[in-house]
Order: structure tokens, then C-alpha cells, then sequence
């Protein structure tokens, strides 16, 4: 039987997986508990993302820190949490490899902080869920072949990839110590509505419409699988489900791209839905200095989820890369506002004061 699923503390809602799982969340019909959305709205976390669910009464949005024990043991008493998704991470790679100390603080420590207050408060309950999710980062980089499965050895090579892997295995250590209900997801690159524009996707679409350079690292033959986010969510929802405790399920598109070929394919998207020459766009790619320590190849084996648990990707690249231009060429307004920062005024508008 599927999981009954209540109160749940989506931490990172704001952000661009976390904002899709709770939009799919409030349309599943079987679902009619709350979610509360905790997100501290740094940088990438943009509550308009949200904004026509402020007043569904399903849904409620606090301001903080996952640092801050206070606030987190609060929502746990408030709002009788029973199930936790972790979502809130510092993400961008480049910016670890620049600043990596605030990735340390909040996906170690911030992990750390929420699965102490789940222990104190569920010590006594068999009805919980904590969901933490991570990335195929931290399996490290793979040659021309093979796969990376659940049982592949971690091998971080960023201190981004460090921090997910060091707080994934400090929640397998609460599983394992104390018996607290864990799960884990390992994902792909992600692409979709709502992306950050630092990400690569995003990133190149707005390059295209400004006719601006397309950067592209070293020779461009790095290679990742990618998933369409919606794809994704769902499969979190799976494991949120059926998930088995103490279990990790790799998530993955089955979609490998080298970089330059997935940007030469987005040009031919875009020039499709702009009425451009996509040879044009084509000519925008600029080659530029590698990255340290830059990965050659992610690739996800994501049996394990599909033959346990009943998931499959819905969404084909060809379709969801349509979906994603589509998106972004309709949502300039969203866009505009993330890229001067307006969208920062608009939150101290909107919740600093509360």
C-alpha cells in the first residue's frame, strides 16, 4: 500500500526541482494534507515560482534557514510533520569551486540540523518519511562506458559534489544508527520550467534570444544523462510512496548528450521556435578554458527504480527540450526579473516583514 502522506516539510521549495515537486504535489488528487515549504530564498530561490498557491490552504511558505534548529523544531511542533524533502543544497559547481564554505554549511550541516530534530521529534513514531535528495555528482566521473548503480563507490570530485556526498552519508549514518526512516535519490542533470538561468540549459536559451556568446567548456565532449524535471518529480513521489527505508534509487533520463552536442541540438529548437537560422546560433559557440577538476562523463543506471518501483521517464529530450524553450520564451517577464534581481525586491516586499 502506498505511503499516506501528510504533513510534509519540503525544504528548498523555492528553488527549481523543489517548486516543480510541489506543484505536481498540489494536483495529485489523493493528496489533501499540507505541505510547508521551508526556504531560506537566497540567491536561486524565487517564491513567485509559487506565487498563485499562496492561498491555497495546502500550502504554506516559511522563511529560514534548514541551519536553524529553532525554526525547524517549530515546524515540526506547529505543523506535526511527517514526512521531510530534502531539497535545499547549494548546487552551482563553478560557485563551490570559487566559494565552497557556504557548501559546506548548508548541505552538511543543514542536513545534519534536520535529521536531529526528525529524530527527537519521531522517536516515537512508525508513520514518517525523511526523503533526501542528492545527485550523480557524487559517484564521481566515468570513462567512455559503463554506469553508474546505487552501489557504485562515491568519488566526489567538486566541492559541491563533496558537500551531497558527505550529506548523504551522514544520513545513511542516521538510518543505520539510530533507525530513523530514510530514503535517498540520486538524479541526473535536471532541465525544465523555473531553472535558475546560471544552469546550462537556461543559460544557453537566453544567450540565443540576446545573441550572446554560448560558452562552452573545454571541447564540449563532457557528457551527462539529462531528465526532464517533471519526470523527476515524479519519481520522487514514487519513492515518497513506496520507497523502501534505508533504500537509494538512482534517477536518470537515459539520455546521455555531450555538452556541445546538446547545445547544438538547442540551437535547432530554438531556431524553430524564433524563426532563426539555427546555423546562426550555431556560430555563437565560443570555446572556453575548462573547469578544474571538470567531470568527463556522468551516465545513471536507473533499473533499480523502474523494476522496484513502477517508474519511467514520460517525457522524450526532443519533447522536453520544446517544453523548456517554449517556457522560457513565454516567461520573459519571470526571466527579466531573475536576471536584474528585482525579483530579491519583490521578496523583501513580499515576506521580509513578516
Amino acid at each position: 500500500m502506498p505511503r499516506a502522506l501528510r504533513n510534509i516539510l519540503v525544504t528548498g521549495g523555492c528553488g527549481f526541482i523543489g517548486s516543480n515537486f510541489i506543484r505536481h504535489s498540489l494536483f495529485q488528487d489523493n493528496f489533501s494534507g499540507k505541505i510547508i515549504n521551508l526556504d531560506a530564498l537566497t540567491y536561486a530561490g524565487n517564491p513567485e515560482n509559487l506565487e498563485d498557491y499562496q492561498n491555497d490552504p495546502r500550502y504554506v511558505f516559511v522563511q529560514g534557514s534548514i541551519e536553524n534548529a529553532q525554526l525547524v523544531d517549530r515546524l515540526f511542533d506547529t505543523y506535526d510533520i511527517d514526512t521531510v524533502i530534502n531539497f535545499a543544497a547549494e548546487s552551482h559547481v563553478d560557485r563551490s569551486i570559487h566559494g565552497p564554505a557556504q557548501f559546506m554549511q548548508t548541505n552538511v550541516m543543514g542536513t545534519f540540523t534536520l535529521l536531529e530534530t526528525a529524530r527527537k521529534f519521531w522517536a516515537e513514531r512508525n508513520d514518517t518519511l525523511f526523503l533526501h535528495i542528492s545527485t550523480d555528482e557524487v559517484y564521481g566521473s566515468l570513462g567512455s562506458s559503463g554506469y553508474f548503480t546505487e552501489a557504485t563507490a562515491y568519488d566526489p570530485r567538486s566541492p559541491y559534489s563533496a558537500s551531497k556526498a558527505s550529506s548523504d552519508h551522514v544520513a545513511r549514518a542516521y538510518y543505520h544508527t539510530y533507525g530513523l526512516p530514510i530514503t535517498l535519490t540520486n538524479c541526473s542533470n535536471n532541465y525544465g520550467p523555473y531553472q535558475f538561468p546560471e544552469k546550462l540549459v537556461p543559460l544557453m536559451i537566453l544567450n540565443m534570444l540576446e545573441k550572446k556568446y554560448l560558452p562552452v567548456y573545454g571541447d564540449g565532449k563532457n557528457v551527462r544523462d539529462w531528465l526532464y524535471v517533471q519526470d523527476h518529480v515524479l519519481a520522487i513521489w514514487t519513492v515518497l510512496e513506496q520507497g523502501a527505508l534505508g533504500e537509494c534509487y538512482n534517477v536518470g533520463g537515459d539520455n546521455e548528450w555531450s555538452n556541445i552536442g546538446l547545445i547544438e541540438t538547442l540551437c535547432d529548437v530554438v531556431a524553430r521556435e524564433t524563426d532563426q537560422k539555427s546555423s546562426e546560433l550555431k556560430n555563437l559557440i565560443h570555446f572556453v578554458k575548462d573547469r578544474p577538476g571538470h567531470d568527463q562523463r556522468y551516465a545513471i543506471d536507473c533499473q533499480k527504480i523502474k523494476h522496484n518501483l513502477g517508474w519511467k521517464q514520460t517525457v522524450s529530450f526532443t519533447e522536453g527540450l520544446q517544453k523548456t524553450v517554449h517556457w522560457y520564451l513565454h516567461n520573459m517577464d519571470w526571466v527579466k526579473r531573475v536576471q536584474s534581481g528585482e525579483y530579491q525586491n519583490w521578496i523583501q516586499l513580499n515576506y521580509q516583514n513578516r
